[in-house]
Formats: structure tokens, sequence, C-alpha cells
């Protein structure tokens, strides 16, 4: 701040024209900000991809900015040279009479229309080689491509995975299922159906592929690959409501051989803490009141943006020493009694709703409320207790209101004891 402001105080002592001090004070808060600004490698950068679906988009967009470059700077030279040649150069070139006008050269003509079609031709090959090569699994990957199916509500996603079946029920063959977080084994296709039960939205996860709509009645799709190991942000494109710009998702790619473990404990019931004999007399943690959050303040720590994939693996095992067995309890007890088990399904626990998130799992994942906010006690808290502050115009909080549902500090916080158990 120091050095911005002696920026500004010599460029108002200076004797520059004003346009001239316009530009170095551009450049300078561009330094000064630490020429992060042409990285342009954000959480939903286009430009830094990871992805063989996003590198292909990429290429076409760079072709055309090349042949729009080339085009600007070619009409731009003629423009001024023009400009220059025949502006007028005293009082009596400003009251000629003009020359006299002719109907154009023809060679001009169609040299200009050559140029147009050769640019056209230049942008098409590789947009067209996209579109083709982008739009479905290659022929030589469809054996092996894992197929998941995104759900759009308002406002988040499920993404279910139809051919690895779950083992908790070989009857009925119930799929695996999601909620705001798809998580891919990295190098493999993953061909995601995209369907959406309410209004039009769109799947979009930038450094891995560009946006598909969800449309209803409508079966689309688009496919995927990560290079490596990475956790990406995902977010609807289109306007579908008063939250879709908190309509958020994740994808978290693993190798293979990590994507098979979380499978596997994905596939199991809910976990049960059970509480022993003597619990009761443990020493507890003392209840917390939830702070005041200001309005629309982000629900991401700086520690969990450092590396978010790192501090996602930390939250799939889970931890017995920081666990109350009783507050769990109660929390889960809770859980039917204010009937949270009317949207929601935690599979083994007798809760089988399917118009909310389904959360047999849900400790073990990194987002809440739709991707918005950081998956720990103080969001979670922050969540049931005010959800419709947090996500405007969101189902679960006219659950509340419809309901008379309410909830004192210390239900508040036995539900997210319970919540955070379920990994």
């Amino acid at each position: 701040m120091r050095l911005f402001n002696s920026l500004v105080t010599s460029l108002k002592r200076s004797s520059l024209a004003p346009w001239g001090r316009g530009v170095i004070a551009l450049a300078g808060v561009a330094l000064l900000s630490g020429c992060e600004w042409w990285r342009m490698d954000g959480h939903q950068s286009t430009i830094a991809v990871e992805g063989q679906v996003a590198r292909e988009q990429l290429h076409v967009f760079y072709v055309t900015c090349w042949v729009s470059g080339v085009i600007f700077v070619l009409v731009g030279a003629v423009l001024a040279y023009a400009m220059v040649k025949f502006r007028a150069r005293s009082d009596a070139d400003e009251h000629a009479e003009p020359p006299s006008q002719s109907h154009g050269n023809p060679l001009v003509e169609l040299s200009l229309i050559g140029a147009s079609v050769l640019s056209l031709v230049i942008i098409a090959v590789p947009t067209l080689k996209a579109i083709w090569s982008t739009y479905d699994v290659p022929e030589a990957e469809k054996g092996t491509a894992l197929e998941v199916t995104a759900v759009g509500y308002q406002w988040w996603f499920k993404f279910e995975y139809p051919t690895e079946l779950a083992t908790i029920n070989a009857d009925a063959k119930m799929p695996l299922v999601t909620g705001n977080e798809l998580v891919i084994p990295v190098g493999r296709a993953i061909r995601i159906n995209l369907r959406t039960v309410d209004v039009i939205h769109s799947f979009w996860v930038p450094k891995l592929a560009g946006k598909v709509d969800m449309i209803p009645n409508r079966a689309n799709h688009l496919w995927l690959r990560a290079d490596k190991p990475g956790y990406f942000w995902g977010q609807c494109a289109e306007y579908c409501g008063d939250s879709h710009a908190v309509m958020r998702f994740r994808v978290i790619a693993l190798e293979e051989k990590e994507f098979a473990e979380w499978l596997e404990q994905q596939t199991q019931t809910a976990r049960s803490v059970v509480a022993r004999v003597g619990d009761e007399n443990r020493p507890r943690a003392q209840f917390a009141a939830l702070r005041t959050f200001r309005q629309n303040e982000t629900g991401v720590t700086a520690q969990f943006d450092i590396n978010p994939l790192e501090s996602w693996r930390a939250l799939q095992v889970p931890d017995a020493r920081t666990e109350d067995p009783v507050l769990i309890a109660k929390g889960r007890e809770l859980f039917g009694s204010k009937t949270c088990l009317a949207c929601h399904s935690i599979r083994g626990h007798g809760a089988a709703g399917i118009s909310g998130p389904d959360l047999t799992h849900i400790g073990s994942r990194s987002t809440i409320a739709g991707g918005l906010l950081e998956n720990n006690r103080e969001q979670m808290q922050r969540w049931l207790h005010n959800p419709g502050v947090v996500k405007p115009g969101n189902k679960m909080a006219k659950g509340y209101r419809d309901n008379n549902i309410t909830l004192t500090n210390e239900e508040e916080v036995a539900l997210v004891a319970y919540l955070e158990s379920l990994k």
C-alpha cells in the first residue's frame, strides 16, 4: 500500500499528460499486484486447463484469437496509413473538393473476399475437428469409460454411478449416489449423462471440459478426462433461479488405486458411532455459540484453499479422538425427530428421502450447501442455523418454514456432530 501511495504521489507531481499518467498507473497496479493478472490460472480458469477435452477447446480459442489478431493488426495498419497519408495538411485541404469517387478496385475486393474465406477456413478446420472429438468418448475408450449421471436440482448436483453397483443390497442393486462432489479416476474417460429435474441448468468444469446444458425432457451428455490428480471447481453456467450463482460442485480426480479405495468406502452403509458404557461421564466440549457471519461472507478457509486435494483426503478418515458418541447419538435422534429424513437419504440409518442430497457419507465431502461452504463444524452449523440466508430460495429453508422446524444451539451442535461422523 505504501508503494501504491508513493506511485500516486509521484504521478501527481509529474509533468506527463493525463493519458500518460493513466497508462503508468495501470502498469504500476499490475506490477504491485504481483503480476498475477496475466496468469489466469484461477479455480475456474479456461486457460490453465488440465484435461484433454478442455485442451482441444482451448486450441480452437487460440486459433480464433490469432486469426482475429492478424485481421485487427492489418485493418488497423491500413486505417492508420490512410489517416496519415490523406490527412488535411493545410486550411486549403480542409475546404478542398473531395476527389472523384469510383466503384472500387475489383482486384482489391476479390482479394479481401479471398482473405475472409481463408480466415474462416483456418478457424473452421480445428473447430470441426474439436466438435467431432469432444462430442463423445473416443471409440477406442468406450469399453473402459466410467459412466456417471449428473442431475441438476435447484441448486445442487446429484451424481450417480450406475455402472459401479453398491454391495449394500444385492437384490436391489442400488447405485452409488453422491452430492456435489464427483470423484473420478485419472487418465480414464468419463462419460457424464446430463439430466435435470426442474429447470435448465448447465454443467461446467472449466479446467476439464466446456459447458453443456441440462435440459428438461432431453438427454444430453459430455465427456472428460483428467490428466493428473487434482481438485477442480465446477459451476452451473445457466441462470436457474435465485441462487444460481452459488450452485457449485467439485470434481476430484484420483489415481486408479485411490479411486478404487474411495469407491469401496462409499458403497458401504453409513458409519455408526456407538456410545459405550461410561461415555456419558467423559469430559465434553462446551456448546459454542454460533458467531455472527457477515452478509456474503466466504465459506472456505484460507488453509483449505492452499491444497484442497489434501484437505479432501484428510476428511476421508474418521478421527475417533474428536468424536463424542453421546452427542452423535443425540444428533441421530434429532435427524429423525426434526424430519430431516423426509428429504435426505442415509443408507443404513433408515433415512430414504430423495428431494435433498444423499448424506450417507457427508462427513467425507469437502463442501456442503451445493459446493458453497467448506465442510467443517462452523460452516455446517452456519448452514443448519439459517439455510435461507446462506442460499436464498433453497428448498431446505422452505422446509424449515413449512414444517415449523426450529433448532436450539445445542441441537445444531448435536446434528453437526452426527453429520460429521458420517465418513
